[in-house]
This record gives C-alpha cells, structure tokens and sequence, in this order.
C-alpha cells in the first residue's frame, strides 16, 4: 500500500476520532506498519459514508463501495490507507486490540457531531443518548469527564445490562448548540425538536 500520504488535517482527525468513538474501527493488519480506518455504514446512510469520504478522500485508495451483508440488508463502505497519524490515533484508543477510551480525550463539535450521528439517539420523550454500549466503565468514566470540559453535562444509564451515557436535560440546548452546525442534511432528524 502507498503510504506517501500527507499530513492529516484538524478536521480529518476529528471526523477518525469521532469514527472511534462511534461505529468507525482503526484495524492494524499484523505485519504492517500503519493502521488505517474502516468506515461501514447500512446503505441508507450512503450521503453519510460519501460525507465522511469527501474528507477523507485524499487518504483513500478506493470510494466508498455497496456489500451484501445477507438478502435484506447492504452495507456501504470505505477503508483508509495506512497512514502513521492514523496508527498514533489507534495506539491511543486501542487496548489490546479493544476499543477504549485513553485519558485526556478531548472532544471538539466536529468530534462531537461525528460520534452522534454515528451513535446518538434520541426518544420520544426527547432523551438524548450517546450510545456507548462497546466502552467500558472507565472509558465512559472519561467520556463523561470530557462532555464536562466543553459544558455538557451527562449520565450513565444503565440500558439493559449496559450503560450509555444520556444527556442531562439542561445540557441539551447546549449540545445541539454545538453539533448542529456539522450535523448533514440526512442526519437532521436525529437533532430534529430538541
């Protein structure tokens, strides 16, 4: 693989990070250098994934591309190349080969806004969650804290035998605040009347 690639941008690194922290995985093939992202969304998210890939294209070696996962559903998808800032990201993130959550994380709106229209949710009631079901206690622990550091305020609720965080009620303007202006056309209704 061609590892020539630049430097990644700000923005680039928040959209990975942001990936990490929501459906995106850094994988390091053993025996190789560099780790690189994979990003794999259902084809109803394909604005999403094309989205994600106009930033990140200059990295890509190839668009995103369709793949029957069986006869009802179809995934969309797109890798990265290797890369070193992609690889300094994963040793960060990654424990033994488990995503987790390193301390000092810091969370931007481009961050933020990411990791919600990745994993975020909302009810009829108008909860927000951030569905962090895949972190361990200590790493939503962090996530927690670092909501704290940009004014958001947030829980762990137990949500059948895990936790997800949920944002605290008078957070919420806060929060939709932030993310609103990085949040896409498709991916509104996820912020819609809150």
């Amino acid at each position: 693989m061609d590892n020539t690639v630049g430097s990644l941008t700000q923005l680039q690194k928040s959209v990975i990070i942001g990936c990490v922290l929501g459906d995106g995985y850094l994988r390091k093939i053993p025996g190789r250098k560099d780790a690189f992202l994979e990003v794999n969304h259902s084809i109803k998210a394909k604005e999403y994934v094309d989205w994600k890939y106009s930033l990140l294209r200059n990295i890509c070696a190839s668009s995103p591309k369709k793949r029957k996962i069986d006869k009802i559903r179809t995934a969309y998808r797109f890798f990265t190349r290797q890369h070193p800032e992609i690889t300094e990201l994963y040793e960060k993130f990654y424990l033994k080969g488990k995503k987790t959550i390193p301390s000092g994380v810091e969370l931007n709106s481009v961050i933020l806004a990411v990791w919600f229209m990745d994993d975020g949710s909302k009810t009829k009631k108008g909860d927000v969650y951030l569905n962090t079901q895949q972190f361990d206690f200590r790493s939503q622990r962090r996530l927690l804290h670092a909501l704290r550091l940009v004014g958001i305020k947030a829980r762990m609720n137990k949500d059948k035998k895990y936790y997800r965080i949920r944002i605290l009620r008078e957070s919420i303007g806060r929060f939709v605040e932030t993310i609103k202006p990085c949040i896409i056309p498709s991916m509104r209704y996820k912020i819609a009347g809150l």
